[in-house]
């Protein structure tokens, strides 16, 4: 492979990894704010549709957030 090949796959892994970074970070902040509206009684449905998620995945959230 060419010095050009190779440091393009390092640039792109770069990328990957603060992308990683960043999904991460916008995870916990949901999970946060998805924690903080079922606590304050509003229906798993309704904050489904507000974060573009399933209802299954709001309940996959909340039970990520419980302490083991």
């Amino acid at each position: 492979m060419s010095e050009t090949t190779i440091k393009a796959i390092r640039q792109a892994a770069k990328r990957r990894a603060r992308a990683d970074a960043s999904r991460r970070t916008a995870t916990a902040e949901l999970r946060e704010q998805v924690r903080q509206a079922k606590a304050e009684g509003i229906p798993i449905s309704q904050i489904a549709r507000e974060a573009d998620l399933s209802r299954q995945g709001v309940y996959d959230l909340l039970a990520d957030s419980q302490p083991s």
